[in-house]
């Protein structure tokens, strides 16, 4: 299990010493690797490390989860669900099932190289706003 907090640690150190460590970490190492060759050239791949950090701290730890962890290791349950079930109105399980799963296989799409962050981005809000 991936710690957030972590995540965003090594992302900030990143910004001083080597970026693309965080990246690494999260298990996604063709992008740690862009991040150390453009580090050679260009200030880019610390500016991106630095806003990430911001990104993973504004992160709930069910929404880091959903993006970074290993969907086997978590549990049988959805985060969102949980969640749900704890705070606020029922939601409906089977719709929070189903925009979980349409996340995570964009989330493949998007470490594949397949989509952007932006076009992931775009696509989870439309998404998400479904269940609200």
């Amino acid at each position: 299990m991936k710690s957030r907090k972590l995540a965003a640690g090594l992302a900030l150190l990143g910004v001083v010493t080597l970026p693309g460590i965080h990246r690494l970490y999260l298990g996604q190492s063709r992008w740690g690797l862009v991040y150390v060759l453009l580090a050679w050239k260009t200030p880019i791949s610390r500016i991106a490390s630095a806003a990430e950090a911001i990104w993973y701290l504004f992160l709930d730890e069910a929404e880091f989860a959903g993006l970074f962890n290993d969907p086997e290791a978590a549990p049988s349950q959805d985060a969102a669900v949980l969640a749900a079930e704890k705070t606020g109105p029922k939601l409906d399980p089977e719709l929070v099932s189903k925009v979980a799963q349409a996340v995570r296989e964009m989330e493949r799409l998007r470490q594949e190289g397949l989509i952007t962050e932006m076009e992931f981005e775009q696509k989870r809000r439309k998404l998400l706003d479904q269940i609200d």
